[in-house]
């Protein structure tokens, strides 16, 4: 007999509520946090695998929890950071076929299967986004994090390029393509912001938050909106 695939689709619906299920009930208690991205491939004494620590360590003594794709690299640097700052430091790590093992630098891990349940918790429980240098991956979280802000989608939040030099070229990029063949608006690119400064990310963050939980009140700021 054949493949039922239909029963077999049927399951797959079940796996990823699971996924959705385990990530609300483990992420709702570690509010506020911020999400940071970048390179797996950094190895602990490039200059922006530092500067993830400093960025991880600094948002942690402001209060926040450190959220992080819980692999090798920035990721790590971040989480070590988070570590450092005695803040919480959470790994959410997607099982890939040749993906390096979870790094030991997390208080709190999860497994995903699906990228998509994944981008899910890095959104909903973070009010802000840290990009640092990267490749496919951290490109994708940050163009999908400023697709759901320009479409309202989910409240804005900040999301910040760290690096001027790595990401001057794709804002050049930006301006010189989609903006001027009027693909975007000149607003769309007032969605993010460059800086080379971790005391301006934490300002930043702490600032929106701040305005956020006014608007919202004790009681509702508890969590992000779904995406």
């Amino acid at each position: 007999m054949g493949v039922d695939y239909r029963a077999k689709d049927t399951w797959t619906v079940f796996k990823i509520m699971g996924e959705f299920v385990e990530g609300f009930e483990t992420l709702r208690p570690i509010w506020p946090s911020v999400s940071i991205f970048g390179s797996a491939r950094l190895e602990p004494g490039d200059r922006y695998y530092q500067e993830g620590v400093r960025v991880g360590e600094e948002l942690s003594k402001a209060g926040f929890s450190i959220i992080t794709g819980g692999g090798p690299g920035v990721m790590r640097a971040a989480n070590e950071g988070a570590k450092a700052g005695k803040g919480r430091s959470i790994g959410l790590h997607i099982k890939l076929p040749e993906e390096q093992a979870p790094n030991d630098a997390t208080d709190i891990q999860i497994q995903f299967d699906y990228f998509f349940a994944r981008k899910v918790m890095f959104v909903k429980y973070a009010c802000g986004f840290v990009a640092l240098p990267g490749g496919f991956g951290t490109l994708d979280e940050v163009f999908e994090a400023l697709t759901l802000i320009q479409t309202n989608k989910v409240h804005d939040f900040p999301v910040i390029l760290f690096g001027s030099e790595f990401w001057a070229g794709l804002v050049g990029w930006l301006e010189k393509q989609p903006l001027a063949q009027a693909m975007i608006s000149q607003r769309d690119l007032e969605l993010f912001q460059v800086t080379d400064d971790v005391d301006e990310v934490v300002e930043v963050i702490q600032r929106h938050f701040e305005r956020r939980r006014q608007r919202r009140g004790p009681v509702q700021s508890r969590g992000h909106e779904t995406p």
